[in-house]
């Protein structure tokens, strides 16, 4: 597998990590624009990926440690849930996956020239449960657990693992109703599918990281500001950046590394991703 992280930066050690949440399979398209009501946008160039929150924390997880990662996910048993598969084993994930009867979820992904992008997924999003048959006994051999998408029994589950971080996308109602402590909470700010009241969490993760874009981001409790890291070359395409962002500070975290220097690795690799066209 290839590591584009540069070593001599990080040197993070080997470390034992899994990734809950959902898979899509998404066509990337550029555009030269993106459509307003009414108007013709011209695509002109267009790939297909597995993507999705997890699939993206996921990858960059393994890209850092330089080894696999595993993802328990949940796929339809269709062509998209079988090239996902596929696809994403080959960049180094360890796939453990609850098929559903369902269709795998889609997306599309518009990339306009300056990188801003929108999406629109289509169907509903396959998430690993608490009930599935998934090795969940296995939580605690964990150093670190990133979840984007699971039930109240599956963070449950994921509790046993040394260090236990989500995304707000997981569902307030999900992380709260679960009563479980997480030690660290990594979202957007600006983005309204992450919106969460941090004051209303019961109990509170050790940390909330709201991140900002460009403008860098605020850490709680203590509200510090940190500032995000330019790219080395032209900003190409947002797409994963904040997933990139969340793996690579889940990772450092896990390796036992301090806040500043997990917000830094965390900044770079979203930094990195925004340079080249679709999520890897």
């Amino acid at each position: 597998m290839e590591n584009h992280i540069p070593e001599e930066i990080f040197r993070l050690p080997k470390l034992k990590l899994a990734v809950i949440g959902h898979v899509e399979w998404v066509t990337f398209l550029k555009v030269d624009q993106l459509p307003l009501a009414g108007q013709i946008s011209h695509a002109k160039d267009c790939f297909e990926e597995a993507a999705g929150g997890a699939a993206v924390t996921a990858v960059q997880m393994a890209r850092l440690i330089n080894g696999p990662v595993d993802l328990f996910t949940s796929l339809g048993k269709d062509a998209y849930g079988e090239k996902s598969y596929e696809r994403l084993t080959k960049l180094g994930l360890n796939l453990k996956v609850a098929w559903r009867e369902k269709p795998t979820r889609k997306g599309i992904s518009l990339i306009c020239n300056d990188g801003e992008r929108a999406i629109t997924v289509i169907g509903e999003r396959l998430q690993p449960i608490g009930k599935d048959n998934l090795p969940w006994s296995n939580m605690k051999n964990y150093d670190g657990v990133f979840v984007t998408a699971t039930d109240i029994d599956g963070i449950k589950l994921a509790r046993q693992a040394r260090f236990l971080a989500a995304t707000p996308r997981t569902g307030q109602n999900t992380l709260r109703d679960s009563k479980v402590k997480l030690n660290a909470l990594i979202g957007s700010r600006i983005d309204p599918g992450e919106h969460i009241n941090y004051e209303e969490l019961i109990p509170k993760p050790d940390i909330y990281i709201a991140t900002e874009g460009k403008s860098g981001g605020v850490v709680y409790p203590n509200k510090l500001k940190y500032k995000s890291i330019k790219p080395s070359s032209k900003e190409i395409d947002s797409y994963g950046c904040g997933d990139c962002f969340a793996g690579a500070i889940t990772t450092a975290l896990s390796a036992q590394m301090n806040l500043e220097h997990a917000i830094n690795i965390g900044a770079y690799c979203g930094a990195k991703c925004s340079t080249h066209y679709g999520p890897y």
